[in-house]
């Protein structure tokens, strides 16, 4: 069968969880590394696609190709692990802590922001012909990113920090349904189809990925945008993070494990028969 039930799948969610919590320290960078690093060339080839088309969509269309590629290959996003690690500490897996789940989390942000950062330094370097002379016009691009979503969420304040935090949880909704479509077919082709259409969602939207965005800030950031990197971490990189885990977690971790794992009690008919043995007769 090409198709796993509810109820499989999100075990196999719980033994990745916990797979990744007991992985080596050099497994998990290096895994990460690579993570952060294919999902950034996914973001400049598809903000390359927009400025070059002046069509969102197909650039919206085309970025997953960097997500399908990265989970095929068994690489890991912090908004991947923000939903696995804690399944295996919500089943009380042998041997997982609070501390491990926090130690997984916190490798995986570095390896993924050093390979991000690997790739926003060659793209700066490639658009600028090694910084002798300014940026083409994707680079241009890359810089109002940063811009437009730093200071422009900074003007409105508090609404402002709200509206980025909700945007972080819709987008990790969004990619954790997609680590979560991996799993849940045991064909290639059947995997990449489902992985496809959440991150298409997400990236279309507009929605704040932490990952993506340890690309796309920094990058501006070389290429001399005005903005700081205080403006990055305040008004982008820290409420993203916190918006990423809190979507990924309630929305899809939590919802999936406790309605197909952690069940609750059949509700019984007036008549004081389960339901379904009545049915049955």
């Amino acid at each position: 069968m090409s198709y796993l039930a509810p109820s499989e799948f999100v075990t196999k969610m719980v033994d990745a969880g916990e797979s990744k919590i007991f992985m080596s320290t050099r497994d998990t960078v290096i895994r990460a590394y690579m993570a952060g690093a294919i999902l950034a060339l996914a973001a400049w080839f598809a903000v390359a696609i927009n400025v070059n088309t002046g069509q969102p969509l197909i650039g919206a269309l085309l970025f997953p190709v960097g997500f399908c590629m990265l989970y095929l290959l068994g690489f890991d996003l912090l908004t991947g692990v923000f939903v696995l690690s804690p399944l295996a500490l919500l089943d009380k897996r042998p041997g997982v802590t609070a501390g491990g789940v926090l130690r997984n989390w916190g490798l995986v942000f570095i390896g993924n922001f050093a390979g991000a950062i690997t790739v926003a330094f060659m793209m700066a370097f490639v658009t600028t012909f090694g910084f002798t002379e300014a940026p083409d016009k994707v680079g241009i691009a890359i810089g109002n990113i940063g811009e437009g979503r730093t200071l422009g969420y900074a003007a409105h304040g508090a609404a402002g920090m709200a509206t980025l935090f909700i945007r972080g949880m819709l987008c990790n909704w969004m990619v954790s349904t997609g680590v979560v479509g991996a799993m849940i077919s045991t064909t290639v082709p059947g995997k990449v189809i489902a992985m496809w259409m959440p991150i298409l969602v997400f990236f279309y939207m507009v929605f704040e990925h932490s990952v993506v965005n340890m690309f796309l800030f920094p990058s501006g950031l070389m290429l001399h945008a005005k903005f700081s990197i205080l403006d990055y971490l305040i008004w982008n990189e820290i409420p993203t993070v916190l918006g990423n885990l809190v979507g990924g977690l309630a929305f899809t971790g939590l919802t999936l494990y406790t309605t197909h794992i952690m069940t609750g009690p059949k509700r019984v008919a007036a008549s004081g028969a389960p339901a379904a043995k009545r049915a049955a007769a």
